[in-house]
């Protein structure tokens, strides 16, 4: 019986051993040795590579952007209020045009060209003058506006075409994928995977680039509108202190002609 028991589990080794390995295995030679996101830029076609490194850069370039505007628009928007404030006093021109000194900030300016044109008007306050200032202030309020806006314009441009750039890399990647399969004469999964997640892979990162390109755009949109806004108080202050001061002289000349 010992020999018996002993012969069968023989048998059932040998067989086991050589018995076939089952049908759904995979050879690993066809596997891909990567799929991580590096892996995949690395094994991508150089058009590919190409795409994917240009969204890259204009993702940096987006997030860089934002920091700086973000940084500009907290700090001369916080000065803008604090000028405005204190023309909310009572306050002549030339005493606020003394205060701003050699300042560059948008207030300081309005407040530089309306005492130069005061200047330039021979002190004589009229409706003239008020014109006069009304235009000067518009103009130097169109220009900081543009000043405050410079940079954003390439965040719109990025949040249109990234996509696309991105769409462009996924169909050539995808046309070099099925030319593969054509040239292997398999399709196997293993060997069609790779190139479609390469191609994928762009439009992914079309999308990373896009996205916040988008929402920042919006973002800094709306805080340059808001600038914009304390610029037109500041323009209303200068306004109402160049009124005040006309009526205040004609108050004055008329005491004294009684």
């Amino acid at each position: 019986m010992q020999s018996r028991s002993r012969f069968r589990h023989v048998i059932l080794t040998t067989a086991m051993t050589l018995a076939p390995a089952p049908a759904f295995a995979i050879d690993e030679a066809l596997l891909p040795r990567n799929l991580s996101p590096w892996g995949m830029f690395l094994g991508a076609d150089i058009v590919v590579k190409t795409v994917m490194v240009g969204l890259a850069v204009a993702s940096l370039v987006t997030w860089t952007v934002w920091l700086a505007k973000s940084i500009e628009l907290r700090r001369k928007g916080t000065l803008a209020v604090a000028r405005t404030r204190a023309l909310e006093g009572r306050m002549k021109l030339a005493e606020a045009a003394e205060r701003t000194g050699d300042a560059h900030d948008a207030v300081a300016q309005l407040i530089q060209s309306c005492a130069k044109e005061a200047e330039l008007s021979g002190g004589i306050i009229d409706d003239g003058l008020q014109e006069r200032v009304a235009l000067r202030l518009e103009r130097v309020e169109a220009a900081m506006s543009r000043q405050i806006a410079r940079g954003t314009g390439v965040l719109a441009t990025i949040g249109a075409t990234a996509p696309f750039v991105g769409l462009f890399g996924t169909v050539w990647g995808i046309m070099n994928a099925f030319i593969g399969i054509s040239e292997s004469h398999t399709t196997s999964l293993a060997v069609v995977a790779p190139g479609i997640a390469e191609a994928l892979l762009a439009t992914a990162l079309g999308l990373v680039a896009a996205i916040p390109a988008v929402v920042i755009y919006n973002h800094l949109v709306r805080g340059i509108a808001n600038y914009r806004a304390l610029l037109g108080d500041a323009s209303a202050q200068l306004m109402l202190l160049v009124s005040r001061q006309r009526d205040h002289r004609e108050f004055r000349l008329a005491r004294a002609a009684e």
